[in-house]
């Protein structure tokens, strides 16, 4: 806390507020008393000069272009690192020694596969049902076949909780994708990592064998890291919020999974690769670009800047390399989007309009293209993401269970409908 207090005059009186400071970035005024000193609340829509909470999990620093977990730039955990060691990483706030590790890996690969009765789940969707409508629906029910962690008090079933969640998030996406194309449900193996498991219950068929690219998996993986966690965003406060209410994690995760939906969220890669499919031909991108420094034209060039990042997206400068090393690995040579999109990226890394603005491309634009040439739908973008955040939400589930300062969400309003009025008799209106 800091030696010094905010003054606030409203009035006609003068009110003092507490300033506290944290580890690193701007410092926060405690307006927690306002209303009770004062009458009065604060008004900011979206929340955005609000902090809802303490946290030790995720710091951005959005115009130095900073991403760290627990401390640890996400440049060094996405080169260095893999996405088990980040999930223990996001939950236990330190890095694991080996047999940490190991026991971990051993746990999230024990717990991968689903109940079985689960599996009839499915079919009561429809067949082109989206898969994160499935997500959605599947997540949420996993509280109904797992009785014995749904306890939020017990800390042991908070773990096993936490440790189900990621493990059965990829099979279920898995399982997802694989209903949504007529193709039969392939199950874990324990004999591959994590992205090799997923890519496996993906792509193979139980007719014949099929070999995970190394270059392939290990890009599955970054991506997951990548995705991981990313501070106090839409999907991860929907979480918080409700979980305030004592709802089990199961709940919670549904929950941000289906604000994870939204396509100013988790849907920016697929609004990605939309433009660029509406671009169509390397030809028609000056037409485009000329389109997008036009104040008058609504164009947007989507996969272009961040709301938060104003410098380089430091996740996108990892996402780069990696998309050039599935599309090397992958051979593609022939694809006009990812024409369109490899040139457009030189025009921006270039072009003085783009570089004065800061419009860079960010991970949605990289991840959109290298998801693609994978052989991902776009309707599997964002369960990819969902995928990869769980563990995300699940660390800022748990810090806020343990945080005896919570308590349930309850944000305020300034009303502007209509005045105290009698009620009108039907015969009289």
């Amino acid at each position: 806390m800091s030696d010094d207090n905010a003054k606030l005059a409203s009035l006609g009186k003068d009110y003092e507020f507490a300033i506290h400071d944290g580890t690193v970035g701007p410092s926060v005024i405690d307006v927690s008393t306002l209303y009770g000193q004062s009458g009065q609340f604060t008004y900011d829509p979206g929340f955005t000069s609000t902090a809802s909470c303490k946290s030790t999990i995720t710091f951005i620093d959005g115009e130095a272009g900073t991403l760290l977990h627990r401390g640890y730039p996400i440049e060094q955990l996405a080169d260095k690192g893999s996405f088990i060691e980040t999930c223990y990483l996001l939950l236990n706030g330190e890095l694991p020694n080996a047999k940490e590790l190991e026991e971990f890996e051993t746990a999230i690969t024990q717990h991968t596969m689903l109940h079985e009765q689960m599996n009839r789940f499915f079919h009561g969707f429809r067949r082109d049902a989206h898969p994160m409508a499935i997500m959605v629906g599947v997540v949420g029910a996993l509280s109904a076949f797992y009785h014995d962690s749904t306890d939020i008090g017990d800390e042991e079933q908070r773990r096993i909780a936490s440790r189900r969640l990621i493990a059965k998030i990829p099979t279920i996406a898995a399982m997802a994708y694989k209903y949504s194309i007529g193709q039969p449900f392939v199950y874990p193996r324990n004999d591959l990592d994590y992205a090799s498991n997923f890519l496996h219950m993906c792509f193979s068929v139980p007719c014949e064998e099929m070999n995970i690219s190394p270059v392939l998996a290990q890009a599955m993986d970054r991506i997951f890291i990548l995705h991981a966690d990313h501070e106090q965003n839409a999907s991860t406060s929907t979480v918080r919020l409700a979980g305030s209410s004592g709802a089990n994690p199961f709940a919670c995760v549904a929950a941000g999974i289906a604000c994870l939906w939204g396509p100013s969220h988790g849907g920016a890669n697929e609004a990605a690769l939309d433009m660029l499919a509406e671009i169509g031909s390397v030809s028609r991108i000056p037409e485009f670009v000329a389109r997008a420094k036009d104040k008058n034209d609504p164009f947007r060039l989507m996969g272009f800047g961040h709301r938060v990042y104003k410098n380089y997206d430091p996740r996108a400068r990892v996402m780069q390399k990696t998309c050039h090393e599935v599309l090397g690995e992958l051979g593609i040579k022939d694809d006009p989007l990812l024409d369109v999109a490899m040139e457009l990226e030189k025009i921006a890394l270039n072009d003085e309009y783009f570089v004065e603005k800061k419009l860079y491309p960010n991970i949605d634009f990289y991840s959109g293209i290298t998801l693609k040439a994978m052989g991902f739908p776009t309707s599997m973008f964002t369960v990819l993401f969902a995928l990869a955040r769980t563990v995300g939400w699940i660390a800022q589930w748990n810090e806020m269970i343990e945080d005896p300062s919570q308590r349930i969400g309850r944000p305020r309003q300034l009303y502007v409908g209509a005045g105290p009025r009698d009620y009108v008799d039907i015969n009289k209106r």
